[in-house]
């Protein structure tokens, strides 16, 4: 047998959670390889090249962004874990950001990386509901970082001490948008971390974007003589007497390992293991890009980092049954972040993104996928521009375009190998990162842990519960 063919751990998928246990596992020494099918690592969180402009793919913000010197947070579990300097993320925070609800934006809720801006906003406006809304918060900072009370209802938790529907939607609707595969609705768990990871701590951006992170990440992993396998995927698991035996790759070679930490989705992992699964009903995005030949605040939109909104008396967050749900989405900034004094990305850039049905984007022609893009790219931008102030002259956006582009739930799904283009993966989740097979394990979206922190933070803990503390049991 060669020598790339045994390792004490097989990792498949080099998205954030598998660089992290990567990290993790190899500065203790484990022989560790991952494997990947795609030429480029980050999975949701990567980025792309068009006419030499470089496009983050998955990343808005980084979420639980916390300033130097706090401890006990996610971030900095992280960056202790992973032997990562703070400086080296180079992470600047946003400026602030807001919730829109109404035909025009008449209900607002402003938030920054300071929570008491949030809690002043919800006393101001919801004056009722501000001792039920300071419960909620002290409930949560109790909880576990990894979330906790899995299975039972965010809105039933919510409703404990909040009875005014509008409150509840808006502060469900950032949480749901960034995070949640359940319709309508958020695991308590999955609710505890994105309510921490948002309003308790905050976003936060690299200059360059996401690239700086997986630059990072890359750099230690190499460092720490891990190895990687591009453009290498995995077709199938075979097992053994309810164990792992070995990974079938897309060339047909075998690989042998101890453990397997799979970070691709619990359905995918299911699939290469020879289970009949699919994955049921998720949630697709669509995302409009514009490239703007000057920042978004000499068009009058400099105030907000990011904006989350909902024209509707209620906010729905389920597939729909168009192509797109128009009726709410996020609104995004990259260049309203503060970076410094001197410091602006070259162009500017105008982001939008809503809920999209996989099965209208799937089975057209290559032309009518084109049409298809062509024609609701513009209803997309019209959509978010309700909830920003009026451009005089209203054409200053299409004059300030110089570049547009805009990925599907078919886009996500033949980039990153998720079926149906889910980016938050199965409803379910598996917070222990257990399978079938007692030595394939899961971390990412369908371990539970949410964002780019959360992500790197999953890989970790199940690199930490399932090899490195389960040797240290053994020993």
């Amino acid at each position: 047998m060669n020598s790339g063919s045994e390792y004490d751990v097989a990792i498949i998928g080099a998205g954030l959670s598998g660089l992290a246990a990567g990290i993790r596992l190899a500065h203790f020494g484990k022989r560790v390889c991952i494997f990947e099918r795609h030429n480029a690592v980050g999975g949701l969180n990567s980025f792309y090249s068009i006419g030499g402009r470089k496009f983050d793919v998955g990343l808005h913000a980084v979420t639980n962004f916390v300033p130097e010197g706090v401890k006990g947070t996610p971030l900095g579990k992280i960056l202790r874990q992973l032997r990562i300097d703070r400086d080296e993320f180079a992470l600047c925070p946003q400026k602030g950001s807001r919730v829109a609800f109404g035909p025009r934006g008449e209900h607002e809720l402003h938030f920054s990386n300071d929570f008491a801006l949030l809690e002043s906003e919800v006393a101001a406006r919801f004056p009722r509901q501000i001792d039920g809304f300071r419960g909620i918060a002290a409930h949560i900072r109790t909880m576990p970082l990894a979330g906790g009370e899995a299975g039972t209802s965010a809105r039933g938790f919510i409703r404990r001490s909040i009875d005014d529907p509008l409150l509840e939607d808006m502060l469900l609707c950032p949480l749901m948008f960034y995070g949640s595969a359940r319709e309508d609705d958020m695991d308590l768990g999955q609710f505890s971390i994105m309510f921490r990871a948002l309003y308790l701590e905050g976003f936060a951006r690299p200059f360059e974007g996401v690239r700086v992170m997986m630059r990072v990440l890359l750099e230690k992993y190499r460092a720490a003589g891990g190895e990687r396998r591009m453009k290498c995927g995995v077709r199938s698991i075979v097992s053994r007497e309810g164990r792992a035996s070995a990974l079938v790759l897309d060339s047909g070679e075998e690989i042998q390992a101890t453990h397997v930490l799979s970070s691709i989705g619990s359905a995918e992992t299911m699939a290469l293991m020879g289970a009949k699964t699919t994955a049921g009903r998720t949630l697709g995005y669509v995302e409009t890009i514009s490239v703007l030949d000057r920042p978004p605040s000499a068009l009058g939109w400099g105030s907000d980092t990011i904006v989350f909104f909902n024209d509707s008396e209620r906010f729905t967050y389920r597939d729909p049954t168009a192509a797109a749900d128009l009726r709410s989405g996020i609104i995004c900034f990259p260049n309203n972040f503060k970076y410094g004094e001197g410091r602006e990305l070259k162009e500017g850039f105008f982001r939008v993104t809503c809920l999209a049905n996989y099965e209208a984007w799937t089975g057209l022609t290559p032309e009518a996928y084109r049409a298809q893009k062509a024609a609701l790219f513009p209803e997309v931008q019209r959509a978010a521009m309700r909830f920003l102030p009026r451009l005089d002259p209203p054409d200053a956006l299409s004059r300030a375009t110089v570049a547009t582009d805009m990925f599907t739930p078919t886009t996500v799904e033949k980039y990153t190998g998720h079926f149906r283009g889910a980016i938050y993966g199965a409803a379910d989740k598996h917070p222990d990162g257990r399978t079938p097979l007692s030595n394939v394990y899961l971390c990412g979206t369908d371990q539970g842990m949410l964002g780019i922190v959360g992500s790197m933070l999953s890989g970790i803990s199940m690199a930490n519960q399932h090899v490195l503390q389960a040797q240290q049991g053994a020993s």
